[in-house]
């Protein structure tokens, strides 16, 4: 093929090029035990970067550290047996100008740090653990009684309505403080810095980098999102797991913002958000830095928990092209494939192919297109105003869906296209599902299906709305079970 947009598979990454020297964190005075051993790792990771490079390990042990500043040319190799903590004390965590959520502003630093690097690795079977549950809101309706008494026991504070809880005093206040000051204008780090137990990082951010390698370590119990590659190139992610509490806030599991070339392979994800997200900037500020998500293969991934298993948007204000997904499975996940974005986000998402995909017990859709989004998973809002298309409307274009097969689900797919901007050129091949609703669709052009397979509880297993040229190629099974009756 001559272009990358009209193949099927893409290039594989280029792989970091690391020179084959060794340092051992041991021989820079880092000892496991109670004590923090935030120098002698950083000692090891600047020695290695001013000797030209090269592999940095963790031997077995547990390694109490603050932050770490990551270097050009360097892989962090920790072995199986090693368990890095990262100390939850948020003076250890300096503001650094970054980005979360689609804009930029000040953060904590990542424990895993690094930007404008080249050539950086982190491998190995060894955990990362991010001491998440010091840093991280927690929503009652997330929680059993029983759970949420234990937790208010454990210390922290509750928001005035009894149903967020919060570390800390100072994370509570820090929203509102942190929000008044970005309404103010404000732009220096000093004044920020009473909001730093609220503006939690994320477990791992590498910002404009090149030739990334995320290669067999878990990544568990992140502040917020757990790994985020942002405005980085030939990005490879292979056989890692990626762990956090079923209720974390915001607890994604890889979020890869405007990233070009990027490879995930043979991972595991049971996270608190959503698992695999693609993103580009929000809004206004996304669509002026007009940096794309692009060129991205996803494959032989398995999701367990999460808000959805592989992820476009919401934050899609850059655009999204070119992008294919896989043999992937996902188990008991929200929603399976989900699209999602809002009028104000603006954007381009199109080229996307997903295949080959298995599904089971999924809470919501299975698949969902969702362009009314508003943070309420399962929600299914949408209105019938029609408003202009301006540079503020997202479009999402020339998708196709193959052999999907979906067993348990609320509803098998759901298209929540606007009034003024329909989903467009969708095309949903070879798809069987089993679930409570059918397809509901709604707002849709130039839809193709072909070889539907519905089992389903309700009368009507296709609902259409103002949907235009629609085709129906060949005929599936539209089957209602014997308990609707």
């Amino acid at each position: 093929m001559n272009s990358l947009q009209d193949s099927n598979h893409y290039p594989v990454p280029e792989l970091p090029r690391i020179p084959e020297r060794t340092f051992r964190i041991t021989d820079y005075g880092a000892a496991g035990g109670e004590l923090l051993r935030t120098a002698a790792i950083q000692d090891t990771l600047d020695a290695c970067a001013a000797a030209g490079g090269g592999t940095v390990i963790i031997p077995p042990g547990i390694w109490r550290t603050g932050p770490l500043t990551l270097h050009s040319r360097i892989n962090l190799h920790a072995e199986r047996g090693a368990l890095v903590c990262f100390e939850p004390d948020f003076a250890l965590y300096p503001l650094l100008f970054s980005h979360y959520e689609g804009n930029a502003g000040w953060r904590c630093q990542a424990p895993l740090d690094g930007e404008g690097l080249s050539d950086v690795a982190i491998t190995g079977e060894g955990i990362f653990d991010g001491s998440g549950e010091a840093w991280r809101p927690v929503k009652r309706f997330k929680m059993t009684e029983l759970q949420w008494q234990s937790l208010i026991a454990s210390g922290g504070v509750l928001d005035e309505q009894n149903e967020m809880w919060w570390p800390s005093g100072e994370a509570l206040v820090g929203e509102a403080y942190y929000r008044r000051r970005l309404e103010e204008g404000q732009t220096e780090m000093e004044a920020y810095l009473p909001a730093r137990a609220y503006l939690r990082p994320a477990l791992l951010s590498l910002r404009n980098c090149k030739r990334v390698l995320l290669e067999g370590a878990t990544f568990q119990n992140s502040p917020a999102w757990c790994l985020h590659p942002m405005g980085c190139e030939q990005v490879t992610v292979r056989h890692i797991q990626v762990r956090n509490p079923w209720y974390s806030q915001n607890g994604d599991g890889l979020d890869l913002e405007s990233c070009t070339h990027a490879l995930v392979e043979h991972c595991r994800f049971d996270v608190g958000d959503d698992a695999i997200c693609l993103k580009s900037g929000k809004d206004e500020e996304g669509r002026r830095a007009g940096m794309p998500c692009q060129y991205i293969t996803i494959r032989h991934c398995t999701v367990y928990h999460g808000h959805g298993g592989v992820v476009i948007g919401s934050e899609m204000s850059g655009g999204v092209h070119a992008v294919r997904v896989s043999d992937c499975l996902f188990i008991g996940t929200d929603i399976g494939l989900r699209f999602k974005s809002a009028r104000g986000r603006g954007g381009v998402v199109e080229d996307i192919r997903m295949e080959n995909i298995r599904m089971s017990g999924i809470i919501h859709e299975a698949v969902s297109f969702h362009m009314f989004y508003a943070g309420v998973e399962g929600s299914e809002g949408h209105d019938e105003q029609s408003f202009p298309v301006t540079e503020e409307t997202p479009q999402f274009r020339n998708i196709t869906l193959r052999n999907i097969t979906c067993h348990g689900a609320a509803t098998a797919l759901l298209v929540n296209g606007l009034p003024e901007m329909p989903l467009a050129e969708l095309t949903v091949e070879n798809f069987s599902a089993v679930s409570k609703r059918g397809m509901v669709l709604r707002y849709a052009s130039n839809l193709k299906l072909d070889l539907i397979r519905l089992r389903t509880e309700e009368a009507q297993p296709v609902k259409m709305h103002k949907c235009s040229h629609v085709e129906l190629i060949r005929s599936g099974e539209l089957l209602i079970t014997e308990s609707s009756g």
